[in-house]
């Protein structure tokens, strides 16, 4: 009888991650727990806190196994942190759990567990790894309101095969379910925040704004050109928003570009917003790129609705016209519920 498959599991301190490791302790796994300290400062997410460390911990050793911390910190605010603040400074909306995905979780984490003679790492994300002949596919997770795919479209074919999802066939109840019969005292934690560096308290535009001086500037209409406003800065805003902008009109308006080089906020109605493309950046694929033909389903949020489309070079080009989609943010292209990949939307 072979030695049982030797995995690391990167246990975060929340239910998912919890169930994650109990699975594959359930199934004969030679499983070892280790939660990454990512955020030196404060946190209130469920994610990054000083707690969130303590609960993982206290799970591995209800589960009997091997608890390790790995402090990446310094990468975490040098690939995540400062470019996060800088897309937000430079008017882009960015997505930072992607960064966070490419760079630590299935970068920095998977070169150690190389390093340490590991045969796979595993995760709680709710996605599915399926074996495809002799390749590998990424699916979208069983719970299609928990569905994480969407920030995974960077995974290619080598990290895939060293990729286990345990949780990706569940839904959240049954996760929830699996946990409490398991006595795990993560059972009924809350979820945890998008942005796990900035706490609930300070928000977002304070912690810009305590990293990036702000720049005051116009608020623009985009039919007339005329300033109907000012603002305090382009990192309070992103391309689409309609609450909060500070300009009363009969009309709803949305903001419909942002320019940081001179501080303007353009703002329009939902007809401006429209676009039948999207450029992309950054693109990559799960298993090769699709052909030019291929009539492809485009998610540009993460839970909401997938679009038709066909992807020509590194354009998205819709069936029917689309709000535009925010510079910095993710479109993540699939084929049924297989993802091929994806990129970000440029400017």
């Amino acid at each position: 009888m072979s030695a049982p498959k030797q995995v690391l599991v990167a246990m975060s301190g929340g239910v998912d991650s919890s169930v994650a490791a109990a699975l594959l302790v359930e199934r004969g796994y030679d499983v070892t727990g280790v939660t990454l300290r990512l955020w030196g400062g404060d946190s209130d997410s469920g994610c990054c806190a000083v707690s969130d460390v303590e609960d993982a911990r206290r799970v591995a050793a209800q589960l009997g196994v091997p608890h390790y911390v790995f402090n990446l910190s310094e990468q975490f605010e040098h690939v995540v942190v400062d470019p996060y603040v800088a897309d937000y400074a430079a008017g882009r909306t960015p997505n930072p759990c992607v960064e966070c995905n490419r760079s630590i979780k299935f970068g920095r984490l998977l070169e150690r567990a190389d390093a340490m003679g590991f045969d796979a790492i595993a995760t709680g994300h709710h996605a599915r790894v399926e074996q495809v002949g002799n390749g590998w596919s990424l699916r979208r997770g069983a719970d299609p309101a928990k569905d994480q795919s969407y920030v995974l479209y960077m995974l290619g074919q080598r990290e895939l095969g060293r990729v286990l999802l345990p949780v990706g066939e569940m839904t959240k109840a049954e996760v929830r379910t699996h946990a409490a019969r398991l006595g795990l005292r993560t059972a009924a934690k809350a979820e945890s925040m998008d942005v796990c560096f900035i706490t609930r308290r300070e928000g977002r535009e304070r912690f810009l704004a305590d990293r990036a001086p702000a720049r005051p500037g116009a608020v623009v209409d985009a039919a007339s050109g005329a300033v109907v406003g000012r603002h305090d800065g382009v990192g309070g805003f992103t391309v689409g928003q309609r609450r909060g902008i500070g300009v009363a009109a009969g009309e709803r308006r949305y903001v419909v570009d942002l320019d940081a080089s001179t501080a303007t906020v353009t703002i329009g109605t939902h007809h401006d917003l429209l676009r039948d493309s999207v450029t992309l950046r950054g693109v990559t694929f799960v298993d090769g790129a699709p052909c030019a033909s291929d009539r492809l389903m485009a998610q540009v949020r993460a839970h909401g609705a997938p679009v038709a489309g066909r992807l020509d070079g590194d354009v998205v080009c819709f069936e029917q016209p689309q709000p535009r989609v925010a510079p910095g943010q993710v479109v993540a292209l699939y084929d049924g519920d297989a993802l091929v990949g994806g990129g970000l939307a440029a400017a």
